[in-house]
């Protein structure tokens, strides 16, 4: 990556998603690097069309324009947010984060980050959306959320610094070769050897391959590569 991710940056007190502005700002001809961030979002998307959902000023709500990015984008993405949740919440072992192919970052079996990239990799665009739940407490999530997400256990003023760690985490690792990025990867797979199931079918999780698709033995005795879909343990 040739330029500094964050500049230049939009703040927006509330917004309908910061990758829907992000978007319109990338097809105008914004910059490599240009950030948005929200202190709310009204209609944040996560995967398969479902919404984000974090109350005002207690996420870390997030998204950047990059014309330079790599094939592993989503898997070094989740490396970095990773990277900066065991920092954040002084893990002692040498990884606590784990995370969820391919986009969901967990703690204690919990979601407490997202990403989602979208764009037009052919006109030379990605939008990069994350959302980080650094200050949500189990009172600020709806019922149907409750059992599955979590937030950090941080206070509203750390947000800040865990952007500019998270800047500087994703320019690190954006930049790894894919090799590096899998290796760490695999060493936070918290589907690896568990029983999953998706829209068409269920097996058990073994890892990843080299371009980041997800492998699952079937009862059949052959491996499938997952290249795309949602993905839940069985």
């Amino acid at each position: 990556m040739t330029a500094r991710l964050g500049v230049p940056r939009l703040h927006l007190r509330q917004t309908d998603s910061t990758s829907d502005r992000a978007r319109a700002l990338a097809i105008g001809g914004a910059p490599h690097g240009m950030l948005v961030t929200a202190g709310e979002q009204l209609a944040g998307r996560g995967r398969q069309g479902r919404t984000w959902s974090a109350p005002a000023g207690r996420a870390l709500l997030a998204s950047l324009v990059l014309r330079e990015f790599p094939a592993l984008l989503t898997l070094a993405s989740a490396v970095a947010v990773a990277d900066v949740v065991d920092a954040a919440t002084d893990a002692s072992a040498e990884f606590v984060a784990a995370i969820k192919w391919p986009n969901d970052v967990l703690l204690g079996g919990r979601k407490i980050a997202g990403i989602l990239a979208e764009g037009r990799p052919q006109e030379g665009w990605v939008v990069l959306g994350i959302g980080i739940n650094v200050a949500v407490r189990a009172r600020d999530l709806p019922p149907q959320l409750a059992a599955s997400a979590g937030g950090l256990g941080l206070e509203p003023d750390a947000i800040e610094p865990l952007l500019a760690a998270l800047l500087a985490a994703l320019e690190l690792r954006l930049a790894q070769e894919p090799a590096a990025i899998l290796d760490t990867y695999r060493a936070r797979d918290a589907l690896r050897g568990r029983a999953v199931r998706w829209q068409h079918g269920r097996g058990v999780a073994k890892g990843v391959d080299g371009v980041g698709r997800l492998l699952v033995d079937l009862a059949d005795g052959t491996t499938l590569a997952l290249d795309a879909g949602e993905v839940h343990l069985a």
